[in-house]
């Protein structure tokens, strides 16, 4: 890692923090951790809603509604974050190399720290497990690829010289507010109905898919953490829970919240296909072809990283709130208290 110290004003303490992407699933809890820490926080979003979760901090956030699609289109994003004057911009919503490109550019007369959110999904399918930050990067798809692509962008970017900038790779985020990645690798709420009754499940590939997810706030946990580590800079780091885990592993955990053992019925994928649906199927083959299992030790020893969520934990929060939303349909079936 090519490592800068940050002596300008700010970036060791307090600091203008611009977070784009502000009001989504890391953001919600990220954007009150860093009003806590005592930052000047500028929130950007498209400002069609309100975070996930309330909270007093938002009140003394500065927001800024911003459509970055449109505005990449225009060439006016990159401009408009930099003249918010920030000392960090941590942009949790860039999915492209030339929008990350059109950023830069802007950013780099005053060279603020940048942290980017990145996925696990820049690793194809593992070859050795746990997957580390130093494997090759085979990732495949438009998401993946664009994130990889990215990432490299980023950090020919510090090595240049140019805007210091750091990586995240979060895995599944979960937590409560949204639909969350299921055991059964994707978002069909009908898996929860059956592991909840007792139904069958059915599952491709005798259930030895990997997923590995991480709750938002561990994730925002990171992204907080990486604004006070000058060693960080040039660097790209797993946020992640502790251990991944299969997809039999996760629906025997999810039975046991409601007193059971899940009935599992093991599958091949045509079948998968016909008792899921074509798109649910499509999903669960994305998140399994690729199984990866990612190791957090470098954000342990770099950022200080000690996720409080298990896998588990974050799926059981999101599933009682998909529960007392009308969401997710247990069949009546109460989860036991934790």
């Amino acid at each position: 890692m090519a490592g800068r110290g940050l002596a300008r004003k700010g970036q060791a303490g307090m600091s203008r923090v611009v977070v784009i992407g502000a009001t989504g699933h890391i953001g919600t809890y990220l954007v009150p951790r860093l009003v806590d820490g005592g930052h000047e926080v500028i929130a950007v979003s498209r400002g069609t809603r309100g975070p996930y979760r309330g909270g007093p901090q938002w009140d003394a956030v500065t927001r800024v509604a911003a459509d970055r699609e449109a505005e990449d289109a225009a060439g006016t994003f990159g401009a408009r974050v930099a003249e918010l004057r920030p000392e960090v911009v941590i942009d949790l919503i860039c999915f492209t190399a030339a929008s990350a490109g059109q950023l830069l550019e802007a950013l780099r007369p005053s060279r603020p720290l940048l942290v980017h959110c990145g996925t696990i999904w820049v690793h194809g399918p593992a070859l050795r497990v746990p997957v580390t930050e130093d494997e090759p990067r085979t990732a495949y798809g438009e998401y993946g690829t664009g994130k990889a692509e990215i990432e490299a962008l980023l950090h020919r970017e510090t090595a240049a010289g140019g805007v210091p900038a750091v990586v995240l790779h979060p895995g599944h985020i979960s937590g409560p507010g949204w639909p969350v990645i299921t055991p059964a690798g994707n978002l069909d709420p009908a898996t929860w109905t059956a592991l909840a009754t007792g139904r069958p499940l059915a599952l491709p590939d005798r259930g030895l898919g990997v997923l590995h997810h991480v709750h938002a706030d561990d994730v925002a946990q990171a992204f907080e953490l990486a604004l006070s580590r000058p060693e960080a800079i040039g660097g790209s780091f797993h946020v992640t829970a502790e251990q991944a885990m299969t997809q039999r592993g996760l629906a025997a955990g999810a039975a046991r919240w409601f007193g059971r053992e899940p009935v599992l019925d093991f599958v091949g994928w045509e079948e998968f296909t016909r008792r899921a649906g074509p798109e649910h199927a499509r999903v669960t083959r994305e998140h399994t072809s690729r199984s990866i299992a990612a190791s957090i030790a470098r954000a342990r020893e770099v950022l200080g990283y000690a996720p409080r969520h298990t896998s588990l934990g974050a799926l059981r929060e999101a599933l009682e709130w998909l529960v007392a939303n009308g969401q997710a349909d247990t069949g009546g079936q109460p989860l036991a208290a934790s």
